[in-house]
């Protein structure tokens, strides 16, 4: 069993909300828009990251965390981008790597809009969990929890981190 914490878009804006909703993670996940090196330090002390960077993430962040992650999560196959659009209209830049690869697990950032849907016809559960930073459209700002035990997700939450 594995419990991952998974925020996107922070832009450098540091919450000590973070620390506590992660404590009892495993793992956090960043899906990009970092925003700062600081940022995704203070992340990587908690908890073991994973992470992509983003349109708006320097160069420092863009030699330590690739475009597009592809990893083994408790036999879950996971691909994780911050551009990623969405079922139905995911970005062309990595459709065809999406459809190739066909993850139980895609996981995007960048709109701002938390998103969980289920996409039967890459039989893959799409997350996006908004953004958990200051800058940008939101208004409320979000994070999620949730578990892969047994190829499944399970306990999902979406946390709401109050007003941007």
């Amino acid at each position: 069993m594995l419990k991952v914490g998974l925020l996107s878009d922070t832009h450098g804006y540091w919450d000590d909300k973070y620390s506590e909703y992660f404590k009892t993670c495993d793992e956090i996940w960043h899906a990009g828009d970092i925003g700062s090196d600081i940022l995704a330090s203070k992340l990587a002390l908690l908890k073991p990251l994973r992470a992509v960077f983003g349109n708006i993430d320097g160069q420092s962040t863009r030699l330590q965390y690739p475009k597009v992650a592809h990893f083994n999560a408790e036999g879950m196959n996971v691909m994780m981008t911050h551009i990623g659009g969405y079922p139905g209209r995911y970005n062309p830049e990595i459709r065809q790597e999406l459809y190739d690869t066909r993850p139980n697990l895609f996981i995007a950032g960048h709109s701002h809009i938390l998103k969980v849907v289920f996409d039967k016809n890459l039989n893959c559960l799409y997350i996006n969990p908004g953004a958990a930073g200051k800058s940008g459209f939101h208004q409320v700002r979000t994070l999620v929890r949730f578990m892969i035990e047994d190829k499944a997700i399970k306990d999902l939450e979406v946390i709401e981190l109050g007003h941007r």
